[in-house]
């Protein structure tokens, strides 16, 4: 029987887990790998009863980035065969980046080229202090171009300058430092200090955070003036006036759970 690529788990609080599982490749995405969290991000997107999306990797690697025989296979593509290929990376990256739901990167090892994009697709990033990282591409000849828009917004773009350029190696910390991370802990800790951000995530109003995500999409790098202020204002009357936010300002006055929390 073959070995799943993907192992997908929901536990009863509505956390589902995505676990990359090629250990002997360093969880490098292949065509399997790429197809099965994009179907598993467009169920888990839609369902109602998802409230946060864990991605990360089986053994001592998060992700080794694209799989060496898959990038030897693509070697002999035609222009049009790589873009179709490259596709299916970005709505790949797309799938998590645009999920309604809050999107945790457990960064549980290294992580190289292509990895780095999942990661920075992720809402939030937390990895362990043994993570190393490298955006290596142009070692080989190649450029991190699926992946740019979403590693640039995470580590801006005077990061990207030296990191794009060198293919240098860089660690936890400096990972942290730069923007892609959020948190660097000790791995023993790793699955600890994700639960504990779990517990904050399930305890707010999934409709808000859907919306707040939304928010970001919109106003971000927008210059401050009159469509901006216009549009905002709207999103926050629209959601005063919704059953979530009468709810939660209800139960906040009340001095008790909102029903999202009910037992």
């Amino acid at each position: 029987m073959t070995e799943q690529v993907l192992i997908t788990t929901i536990d009863q609080r509505g956390v589902a887990r995505l676990t990359m599982n090629r250990q002997d490749v360093r969880n490098a995405f292949n065509e399997e790998l790429i197809g099965g969290i994009c179907d598993a991000m467009g169920r888990l997107n839609s369902d109602p009863n998802v409230r946060a999306i864990v991605l990360t990797g089986a053994g001592k690697a998060f992700s080794a980035g694209a799989d060496l025989n898959m990038m030897k296979r693509a070697a002999n593509y035609s222009t049009a065969e790589n873009k179709d290929d490259a596709r299916r990376l970005a709505h790949m990256l797309s799938s998590i980046y645009h999920s309604p739901k809050p999107t945790v990167a457990l960064v549980n090892g290294p992580a190289m080229g292509g990895g780095l994009g999942l990661i920075a697709a992720c809402d939030i990033a937390i990895g362990a202090d043994t993570s190393f990282f490298a955006l290596s591409e142009v070692r080989v000849g190649l450029i991190p171009a699926v992946i740019s828009p979403f590693v640039i917004q995470a580590i801006t773009v005077r990061q990207a300058r030296r990191y794009f350029l060198s293919g240098e190696r860089f660690d936890a910390a400096t990972a942290a430092d730069i923007g892609l991370l959020h948190k660097v802990v000790s791995a023993d800790t790793l699955n600890d200090e994700v639960e504990a951000l779990l517990d904050g995530l399930l305890a707010c109003g999934p409709g808000a955070q859907s919306l707040a995500k939304e928010l970001i999409r919109k106003v971000a790098y927008r210059p401050l003036a009159e469509p901006v202020m216009e549009e905002t204002a709207g999103m926050i009357a629209k959601t005063r006036a919704s059953d979530e936010g009468k709810e939660g300002i209800s139960a906040f006055l009340e001095k008790r759970k909102p029903n999202w929390l009910a037992d």
